[in-house]
């Protein structure tokens, strides 16, 4: 078989993976059709794959094969161990080992002449190379630094270092100029690794300021970040399939990126800078606000309230998950239901630590997808609810963002679930602790809400043995 067509045989097999990609996008853009979007996606990288192994003319297969079967054996053992509550933190490390594989395999193919174009070191190869490695150990270091935050390594608030916008102004300036004078003599293999050090520095120091409740936002972009880094590998290997694939990964990141601020009504420059969370209400301002007014519940009471409403929403946030209250609510949604009750579960569309991270809780749980309600449609519905229960959510139902005119509140503007609308709202929580924003909720101290102070799944599980004694 000539050169030419084996070339256009492997340019069409790309076109096909790449087509498989797009079809797997638009499949995972609704729950129905997610799974059958995996699959088109995954169809389509095995063909990519498939076709680059035998188009580069590799000698031996062996080392490849093991890789393979080591990294199957690891995957299908997440997949089956991996807790849903534990996804945000296996999804961070999946974006980190992203943009480490893109560091590692453009260094490899600066120092390995047989991966270079074959005229030798071109201006391309030589950019590319530096964009992969700066940018794949950001992801990288950054994407450890989200994963010790959500697995609690580390702690979830900002850390706040003197000067960090200076620092981190002089480490991107520094990786530029680096890579700059690696362009101009890619002979140089150790610029590049200067390069990849500076990076990493800079990823840790851009995503520890950050707190914990923003890594929707965080997740999201190191995603983006980790398909702008494989891209550039492909322009390094001159793989069409890389460079698409790559591509869509960085522009879909970048689109969920941009709605997620959205929905927090803030910029991304003040979630990456803002250090939101870094400041906790005193003990003063709390008591301001919740002195004499809070009215604790017991579980028999809200089953008595449950008892006579037609219709309650379940509002999930991150207690929900920190608690593995799934399940019991689950249970409780079903006992309400099984007594001719219409039950229904508000999602904020940042409610969690990573995009959709209640829904897939849920979804865990077998709640129903038509059960799911987003937040215009939610809030439209809350003043003919009866009882709303608040399952470990504070900030996105925190009446306080409707004040845009504070310039010390910092979720002023947020769209909020307004559950405060409600007959009755039941709060689910430990304490009358803030929320990542550091501020009081005043919904805590309405006269319409009652706090049930416990555990999440503790308390939901005590609200249905209270309703199936009544």
């Amino acid at each position: 078989m000539s050169e030419t067509l084996t070339q256009a045989l492997v340019n069409l097999a790309y076109v096909i993976a790449a087509s498989l990609f797009i079809l797997g996008l638009k499949g995972l853009s609704h729950p129905r059709t997610a799974v059958r979007g995996n699959l088109l996606g995954a169809a389509g990288m095995l063909l990519a794959v498939v076709v680059t192994l035998l188009d580069r003319h590799i000698i031996g297969f062996e080392l490849i094969l093991a890789g393979f079967v080591i990294g199957a054996a690891i995957g299908a053992t997440l997949a089956v161990r991996i807790q849903m509550t534990a996804m945000p933190q296996l999804v961070a490390l999946f974006n980190g080992f992203g943009g480490a594989a893109s560091a590692v395999v453009a260094g490899a193919a600066l120092i390995d002449p047989t991966l270079q174009p074959s005229g030798g070191i071109t201006l391309q190869f030589s950019v590319a190379t530096v964009l992969s490695g700066l940018i794949g150990a950001v992801t990288f270091w950054g994407s450890l630094v989200a994963f010790g935050k959500l697995q609690g390594l580390i702690t979830e608030k900002p850390v706040l270092l003197p000067g960090r916008h200076v620092l981190n102004l002089a480490l991107l300036l520094g990786s530029l100029a680096l890579g700059a004078l690696l362009v101009g003599a890619p002979q140089e293999f150790w610029l590049y690794w200067t390069v990849v050090a500076a990076a990493s520095l800079l990823g840790v120091l851009l995503v520890i300021p950050i707190g914990g409740a923003d890594m929707p936002v965080v997740i999201s972009l190191l995603n983006s970040y980790s398909g702008l880094a494989a891209a550039a590998t492909g322009f390094v290997l001159s793989n069409n399939a890389l460079i698409i694939s790559g591509s869509l990964v960085g522009a879909a990141g970048l689109i969920l990126t941009n709605l997620m601020c959205k929905a927090m009504n803030r910029s991304l420059p003040n979630v990456l800078f803002g250090g939101v969370g870094a400041v906790v209400a005193t003990a003063q301002e709390q008591e301001d606000i919740y002195a004499g007014k809070v009215k604790a519940t017991s579980p028999e009471e809200v089953a008595m309230l449950l008892e006579g409403a037609r219709r309650v929403v379940f509002v999930p946030g991150y207690g929900m998950a920190v608690a593995q209250a799934q399940y019991a609510t689950r249970d409780l949604y079903q006992l309400l239901e099984a007594k001719g009750v219409e039950v229904e579960f508000a999602i904020h569309p940042v409610a969690g630590r990573m995009p959709g991270h209640m829904n897939v809780l849920l979804a865990e749980v077998d709640i129903p997808y038509d059960k799911l309600k987003g937040l215009e449609e939610s809030n439209s519905l809350f003043p003919q609810t009866d009882v709303v229960i608040v399952v470990g959510a504070n900030d996105v139902v925190n009446p306080v963002a409707r004040d845009v005119n504070d310039p010390s509140n910092p979720i002023a503007g947020m769209p909020i679930l307004e559950v405060d609308k409600a007959k009755t709202v039941v709060v689910i929580k430990r304490s009358l602790s803030p929320g990542f924003a550091g501020i009081p909720n005043p919904l805590f101290a309405a006269d319409n809400t009652l706090m049930l102070f416990a555990d999440a799944k503790k308390a939901l599980t005590d609200i249905v043995a209270a309703l199936k004694e009544s």
